[in-house]
């Protein structure tokens, strides 16, 4: 697929522990729907903690999204925060979101980016 393909979506996971990108943490995109929430995409960031061009455009549009990041994969099996959810809202689909995660063993953050 080329990058017109794919939805103007990324990701970028920073271990503030180790001072480095997170890479190989897989991440789940899903839409809230009327019976909950549907999977619209997955995929794992790469050496440098980044996630871009994974959501096929077809299926972006406004709507209120939650990024899963399955932290337990890169903390360990005893991570504190197994798993990671950022709910967020998307009025203009047409502009490129960016949602990074400051991920440490006993706590995250996350905003909006550029």
């Amino acid at each position: 697929m080329s990058t017109a393909e794919f939805a103007g979506l990324s990701t970028h996971v920073l271990d503030t522990a180790r001072g480095e990108p997170a890479g190989g943490v897989p991440v789940r995109l899903d839409r809230a729907v009327a019976a909950g929430w549907a999977p619209v995409a997955t995929g794992t960031t790469d050496p440098d903690g980044r996630l871009r061009d994974w959501v096929p455009a077809a299926h972006w549009r406004a709507g209120t999204y939650r990024l899963v990041f399955d932290t337990a994969a890169y903390l360990g099996p005893d991570a504190f925060f197994p798993e990671v959810a950022v709910v967020f809202a998307v009025a203009e689909p047409g502009r490129h979101q960016h949602v990074p995660l400051l991920l440490s063993p006993f706590g995250y953050a996350t905003y909006r980016g550029s």
